[in-house]
Parts: structure tokens; sequence; C-alpha cells
């Protein structure tokens, strides 16, 4: 009798031990306290006014706190005080006899210091005009698609280039990267999951890269450049912007690699595969089979912009040639990126291009090319081009900028963003610069006959020029 007494003693003793865990699961997941108890604690994420102090602790009554430092107005920026930041530091013997530097204000336009030459090489400063121009013409959400095709009845399928400039050759070399990659793997799993829902599981593969038209390396370009690894033939397919598996130098024939690594893949995924993979035109009568799109285009050119990526502008300028003037070679491209900036109204005259990336020494721009699509493109009557001025490098932060700066007013770091341009004897930025006084200027200070021997202080200079720009307090009224 006693056994039992305690089994039931201990029976009820366990079943209150569950029902109190159970009450005490239920209130947490389904705030039972705060409804049956008024439990609830304050949230400090979300309440963090009502969160009350420990117990014992007593604290003064709260009081607004009294301005510690008031916000500079922007202000309208002195060209006299500009003047006297900025001439002091045009040294011919460290930039060389042939510079360019204009000062404007970025909301007008208005000049506010110019001096040096009508016109000079602009090596990649390039970039930013035909990065408007490709914001212009294409749109920043236009994206670049590689498909695959099939001939109808028949076992043959096409890969076909449609201008994808960050296409990979694997998830694996896209991840992490910014933006995201299309990769031809992909592309392999979607085809064969397509062929075998049609039945097919052997396919004769060819490639075409006829999307662009035109010699795939520029004339205006030094005959070594591709050779010596500088860029690779530029084309509408390719993967890993044609680098070579050694991750130096670049493949011959980006195309055909292309499509090699895609056979690969496609018999990894379960298709067989001919052994002789062909260029050839798609028929028009080819049937869409799989597809992977690339990022939007305002993503990739905030990519190309910030790591002054030579492929990818030239990518682009194709595109450009091929939205306005239906042709994709350097030189509808070239044409078609003066033809868009005219009519966006940025002054032209004495400029001439060859290649959107900067990389042909025979290009000419003026500063007020330059500082006019910046001025564009900061503007709220251009939001399309908005990502011109957001993939710009910061000052001592991001991309090509990133270590530089690291000698000068500390005032600059952050507060300029701009686009280098260099090659053997050209230095240059272009940008924005914000004064700690908060005027806002657009700049291009570019030297393109710089001494070899001066090459790294000219650099230096360049930096502490657009350096002084936004250290400057150069606001009207403000004193010298």
């Amino acid at each position: 009798m006693g056994d039992k007494r305690h089994w039931s003693v201990s029976w009820v003793a366990e079943l209150l031990v569950v029902v109190l865990l159970l009450a005490a699961g239920l209130s947490y997941w389904f705030d039972l306290g705060e409804r049956w108890f008024g439990w609830e604690s304050a949230d400090p994420r979300t309440e963090p006014a009502a969160v009350q102090p420990p117990e014992g602790l007593r604290l003064p009554p709260a009081e607004l706190a009294g301005s510690v430092a008031t916000a500079d107005a922007a202000d309208e920026v002195d060209p006299a005080l500009l003047a006297a930041r900025i001439q002091p530091m045009l040294r011919p013997r460290t930039l060389g006899r042939h510079y360019t530097v204009l000062v404007t204000d970025l909301a007008t336009g208005r000049p506010l210091f110019r001096q040096g030459a009508a016109a000079v090489t602009p090596a990649s400063t390039t970039k930013l005009l035909s990065g408007a121009a490709a914001l212009e013409s294409l749109g920043p959400m236009t994206t670049f698609r590689t498909t695959v095709r099939r001939v109808p009845g028949t076992n043959q399928v096409i890969l076909v280039g449609g201008g994808d400039p960050f296409l990979v050759s694997s998830p694996r070399r896209g991840a992490a990267l910014y933006p995201e990659r299309a990769d031809i793997r992909t592309l392999a799993r979607r085809t064969a999951a397509e062929l075998r829902e049609r039945g097919l599981s052997q396919v004769r593969l060819s490639f075409d890269d006829s999307y662009f038209t035109g010699p795939g390396v520029n004339p205006a370009w030094p005959d070594d450049y591709v050779p010596d690894g500088v860029v690779p033939p530029i084309g509408a397919l390719w993967v890993d912007q044609g680098q070579s598996d050694s991750g130096f130098g670049y493949v011959d024939d980006p195309a055909a690699d292309a499509a090699a690594d895609f056979a690969v893949a496609l018999r990894g995924a379960g298709v067989r595969v001919r052994p002789r993979v062909v260029r050839r035109v798609t028929p028009p009568a080819a049937e869409e089979v799989a597809v992977v799109s690339s990022a939007p285009l305002g993503e990739i050119v905030e990519r190309t912009l910030e790591v002054s990526d030579n492929q990818a502008a030239e990518v682009l300028t194709r595109h450009v040639g091929l939205a306005e003037r239906q042709q994709g070679s350097f030189t509808a491209g070239s044409a078609a990126v003066l033809d868009v900036l005219a009519g966006l109204g940025v002054p032209i005259e004495g400029t001439r291009l060859y290649d959107g990336s900067g990389l042909s020494r025979r290009n000419v721009v003026t500063p007020a090319a330059l500082t006019g699509v910046i001025r564009l493109a900061a503007s709220e009557e251009h939001p399309d081009l908005r990502q011109l001025i957001t993939g710009l490098p910061v000052a001592g932060f991001t991309g090509s900028l990133q270590l530089r700066f690291d000698r000068g007013p500390d005032e600059a770091r952050g507060r300029v963003r701009a686009k280098t341009g260099t090659l053997s004897g050209v230095h240059g930025l272009a940008g924005v610069a914000e004064d700690v006084g908060g005027g806002r200027m657009a700049f291009a200070v570019v030297a393109d006959r710089v001494p070899m021997a001066k090459t790294l202080d000219a650099r230096l200079l360049i930096d502490r020029i657009a350096g002084r720009l936004a250290a400057c307090r150069c606001g009207v009224g403000s004193a010298p």
C-alpha cells in the first residue's frame, strides 16, 4: 500500500513538472505571459526607453543634450581661395609640361579653376565616358544573356555568347565577388536537364561569338598588348575574361576556350558531347534550350570603375555600338559613346575616342568632357547615371584608390571619389571632391607627358591636389 501511495505522489509530481515546462514553453513561443499576466518586459532592440534600470539603481531625470557642434551648410566655393591652394602645387618638373586641371561646381558646372592643356590622353579616365554612355543607352537594369540553342529536329546545340563581361567558368570562380557572376557550369546543368526532357543524351556542340563584329584586337592599341598579356582579344563569348588556367596571361581564342569548358561541364552533367566543337553562326530557327544572365548593367559599371576593368569597359562599349549604330565593333562603339554623350549635353568638342577602356594612346579627351559627365551623373535629373558616381573608388578606402591617399591631409580620405587613369607617362584622377565646408566639386587632373623618373612623384602630387580640394575650406567668405 505504501508503495502504491509513493508511486501516486511521484506520478503527480512528474506530471506537474511536465505541465509547468509546457506552460513555460507556450508562454515563450506564443507570448502568453504578456497576454494572460502582463509578464512581458520591454525589448531593448525596439523599446530601449522602456527598459527599466536594475533594482536599486537610481538615475537622474533625462535631459535633452545640448549641441556640441553645428553642421556647416554647403557653401559656394570661392575660386580665388581655391586657386590660392591649388596653384602652388602645379609643378611642371613633376607633372611634365603637358597637363590639365579643371575644377567645376558640381551642381552648376561653373568653372572654379582651370589651367593647362585643352585636351589630354585620358588613360582609364576614359571609362567615365564609356560607363556613362552604357548606362544612358542601355539602362542600368539591362542584363546580358548567354544561351544554348538547338537546331530543330537535330542533336546540334550551340553555345551563344551575348556579351556578358563577367561570365565565369564555375560558381567557385564567382563566389563572393561583386556583382554576382553567371557561370558555364550552371548553364550546362540547365542544358542537360532540358535535353533529358527532350529525350536527347548525345549532342554535337558548336559555339557562336558573332554578336560582336570587327577585329577582337583594337588596331589603335600597341602591337604588344595582347602578346604581353595586357588585354585579351575582345569578344561576345568568354569565361573568366579570357584568362588562362594558370591565371597569368590570356588564351588566344577566348570563345573557343569557353566552348571547351562548356563541353566538359556538359559531359559532367551526363550528356555525351562529340569531340569536335566548332564555331558557327546560329540559324534563325534555332530554339532556346537554356540561359544564364549577367548582373544588371549598373552593377557591372560600378565594378568596372572601381577596379578599372579594361575588358569589361571594352565589352560595354561594343554593346553601346550595337544599341546606337547596330554594330558591335571598336569603331562603332567608340563613335556611339560620343553620340550618346552629345545627346546628354556633354561638351565633346575636341574629344576623340578609339576604345572604351583608355588603353589607346590615340584617345584625346577634354577636361570639360570628364567633369561634364561627372556633373550629370551626380544630378537628380539623371538617376540612370547614378551608378557612375557610386562606382567611383573612395580615396583611401576602396578599389584603385584603396592604397592611395595615405599621405597628405587626413580630411581628404573619404572625401574624394575618383577614377584613376594610368599609362606609362600618363597619370590622372577625375571625380568628385567635397571640401570640409560642404562645397562640392567635380574635378579632372591629368598629366600625359610625365618623365619616367617622376612617375611616383607625379601620381603622389595628383593625389595631393585632389586631397587639397577636399581639405580646403574654400567657401565664399572663408579666410585664406
